[in-house]
């Protein structure tokens, strides 16, 4: 009996690296390939797809390695569930920026086997990715290191503090609402177009928050987002009730921004329900707020002291101080997940509210198949 391998995926502006990976998933048996459709790319993304889903399959299916290429018809992170269960594969395979809980629970449920695939180049050929073929955007993403929430002055007001941001090179496209300021960086783009510009950088930094946040405007974007994105390194900015900080300190210091690289570990989460909302059931005061802000001097401190057992404690209590105040952040998936991680690493928290994000996890060991990522340097 022929076996059945599965693969699900976006496969826009396809490119060696989905040929690899097709090439090294036929290997085990015929190959399946589920491809997302031109609305769940637009919802997960935030933005339509260069080439269509007609198109996408067209290319797949043209392809030796595979049997079947088809458009899943679902939605979401598991858009591809109801394919899943109508082919029941032997083998469902993953590269390690689209594994899972989710999609590992879904595969011991039917019993199909779980595997997770590094992304390797085909032998003499450069590593190729979506993101650095889509228009060579080279605007970083930002990462809330500890501290958040507390660039809303409805949080700071209770007890001043700092959130802690270093800003990533775009080594890959993370999904909307995903905790890495994607709605900002989507501004950006819109403002400056594909690289930011050669200014001061809290100059620029103020120059999208007021992008960003128009007046009217409702719902104000914390200005850590803006910070993050355009002052490379690692920032601190300092909060007391208002949306700008009173300070900013940034390093750029290399063995502090290898330290923290060498760290850090990002797991992706589910999507975040539709009807979430991040701000119900809050319960912020001055006993939160202080913990919070605590945490994040703690983190700060640590970082710059190389400090990887006080790095991981302080991130994990600001991590605790933020759900105690917004209970909704986490999803009831994400004690299982810890729980999966919580021998192997010093300290977590997610990045995108609810789900759609990442478990960050700080680490002296080495995670496998997590996302790693690469800070933004000020010569960058």
């Amino acid at each position: 009996m022929t076996i059945k391998v599965f693969v699900s995926g976006c496969f826009d502006m396809l490119h060696s690296g989905h040929v690899a990976f097709f090439q090294e998933a036929a290997k085990l048996g015929d190959l399946y390939v589920a491809i997302g459709s031109d609305r769940t790319i637009f919802e997960l993304k935030g933005r339509p797809t260069v080439n269509s889903e007609q198109e996408r399959q067209y290319m797949i299916q043209s392809l030796a390695y595979v049997k079947e290429a088809f458009i899943s018809q679902g939605s979401g992170m598991l858009d591809f569930e109801n394919e899943l269960r109508e082919i029941h594969p032997d083998i469902f395979i993953v590269n390690e920026d689209g594994n899972l809980l989710e999609k590992e629970k879904l595969c011991a449920e039917l019993g199909v086997e779980y595997m997770i695939l590094r992304r390797e180049p085909y032998p003499g050929l450069a590593p190729h990715s979506t993101t650095a073929l889509r228009n060579h955007t080279s605007i970083p993403y930002r990462i809330d290191v500890c501290g958040g929430w507390l660039d809303q002055p409805f949080v700071s007001r209770y007890y001043p503090g700092p959130v802690l941001t270093i800003s990533i090179h775009p080594t890959i496209e993370f999904n909307e609402r995903s905790g890495m300021a994607t709605s900002t960086r989507r501004k950006a783009i819109e403002l400056w177009g594909p690289r930011l510009p050669s200014d001061n950088p809290e100059k620029l930094a103020r120059i999208l928050f007021a992008y960003d946040n128009p007046p009217g405007t409702e719902e104000v974007s914390g200005s850590q987002d803006s910070i993050g994105i355009a002052m490379p390194g690692l920032n601190k900015a300092d909060y007391a009730g208002n949306y700008w900080p009173e300070k900013i300190s940034s390093i750029q210091d290399e063995s502090i921004l290898q330290f923290i690289e060498q760290a850090l570990y990002l797991i992706p989460l589910g999507p975040r329900h539709s009807d979430f909302h991040v701000l119900s059931g809050t319960r912020i005061d001055r006993v939160g707020a202080k913990e919070l802000a605590d945490a994040a001097e703690g983190c700060w401190e640590a970082m710059l002291n190389k400090d990887l057992a006080g790095f991981g404690q302080c991130v994990r209590l600001g991590y605790e101080a933020q759900i105690a105040m917004f209970p909704n952040m986490v999803s009831d998936s994400m004690p299982e997940l810890i729980d999966k991680y919580r021998h192997r690493a010093l300290g977590w928290k997610v990045s995108g509210a609810g789900g759609g994000g990442y478990l960050i996890l700080v680490s002296e060991q080495t995670i496998e198949h997590a996302v790693r990522v690469i800070i933004r340097r000020v010569s960058d």
